[in-house]
């Protein structure tokens, strides 16, 4: 009978599959991106990924098994749908808002699975897998309110051709912004998703 060790390997596995692929896809998503800002959170988050990687493995190693990867057929997907929006979006003042969107999919993904790897590994007793996931867990996070506010900020505006593309909103003329777009709030972002 299948366990929740079980579970937990196979998912981890599948995650593992994940990153790697994303590690691959992030450069080409900071290419199509015309937005340096943009550009400039994509190779972070990239960094981000290379070392989650090496948590993975720093996790299978704590439960004494071998690394594997299990083909994550969600994150091909998804990185195959953002591919094609790169393409469709080419050249468009949608492009940024296209590129965060894709990314954001694929960082929904990322929270779901390693909430539930983080908190399985707490039920399996072992902290150290445990503090692992919740590291990238948090940075999964960082990387999703660091796409919202680039959205909030400049790329959903872009879109409607309402940002001047040097990430400031137009004015009426009169100081005031132009109707339907709204200041980003200072602090910390919403937790939901507005770049679509």
């Amino acid at each position: 009978m299948k366990t929740l060790k079980d579970l937990f390997l196979d998912e981890l596995a599948d995650m593992y599959d994940a990153e790697q692929r994303i590690v691959k896809a992030l450069p080409g998503m900071a290419e199509a991106a015309t937005c340096e800002k943009l550009k400039g959170a994509i190779l972070t988050h990239l960094k981000e990924t290379e070392g989650h990687v090496t948590k993975i493995e720093q996790v299978f190693q704590s439960f004494d098994e071998k690394v594997k990867g299990i083909t994550c057929k969600a994150t091909v997907g998804l990185l195959e749908e953002g591919d094609e929006l790169a393409a469709e979006f080419k050249g468009s003042p949608a492009i940024n808002a296209a590129v965060i969107s894709a990314a954001q999919k694929v960082e929904h993904h990322e929270m779901a699975s390693y909430g539930c790897l983080h908190e399985w590994a707490g039920l399996l007793a072992n902290k150290e897998a445990a503090g692992l996931l919740q590291e990238i867990l948090e940075e999964e996070i960082g990387a999703n309110e660091t796409l919202n506010k680039l959205a909030l900020a400049t790329s959903n505006a872009e879109a409607l051709g309402e940002s001047n593309g040097n990430g400031t909103e137009e004015t009426n003329g009169s100081g005031n912004l132009r109707r339907g777009v709204r200041p980003v709030a200072v602090g910390r972002a919403p937790e939901r998703s507005l770049s679509h």
